[in-house]
């Protein structure tokens, strides 16, 4: 099991590819997303409320039966200026203590992943409240999508 920032260390631990589960982490819920095993396409999932570690542990342990997830990807809310602050800290524990589902986990930097999932929406001319309750998923589309366009086309 490894828990990184790089895309290439991540990719050598999936060295079969396959699917992953890509996660926005808020302070209330969990947007959660998907790709294809081939690492081409991002599509949203389901929002989770966020509650105790282990419920939340349980929601996702069935995602990932349920999909057959071989890794993991998580939004790293890092400062504009790359730094990181109290966000990112707590995004590095929530991946620590995932690390007893035995799965590789990317932390990638998700800084404008919400503001590339509201332009989506947006143009998708979603209302406002239809919005509010797929954001957070759209995001961890978004956050999984840029890191699944790095492993697949080898920027690292």
């Amino acid at each position: 099991m490894i828990i990184t920032t790089s895309a290439l260390a991540f990719r050598d631990a999936l060295p079969d590819a396959g699917t992953l589960l890509g996660l926005d982490l808020g302070t209330q819920t969990i947007g959660t997303a998907f790709c294809d095993a081939g690492w081409r396409f991002a599509s949203p999932g389901k929002t989770i409320k966020r509650g105790k570690f282990g419920a939340d542990k349980a929601l996702l342990e069935a995602l990932i039966r349920e999909r057959s997830i071989r890794g993991v990807v998580i939004g790293l809310p890092l400062n504009m200026d790359g730094s990181e602050g109290p966000r990112a800290q707590s995004s590095r524990a929530y991946a620590r203590n995932l690390g007893v589902l035995n799965l590789p986990i990317l932390l990638w930097d998700e800084r404008w992943s919400t503001t590339g999932a509201e332009r989506g929406l947006i143009e998708q001319d979603m209302s406002r409240a239809k919005r509010a309750t797929r954001i957070d998923s759209a995001a961890a589309a978004v956050i999984l999508q840029g890191a699944i366009d790095a492993l697949a086309g080898g920027m690292f």
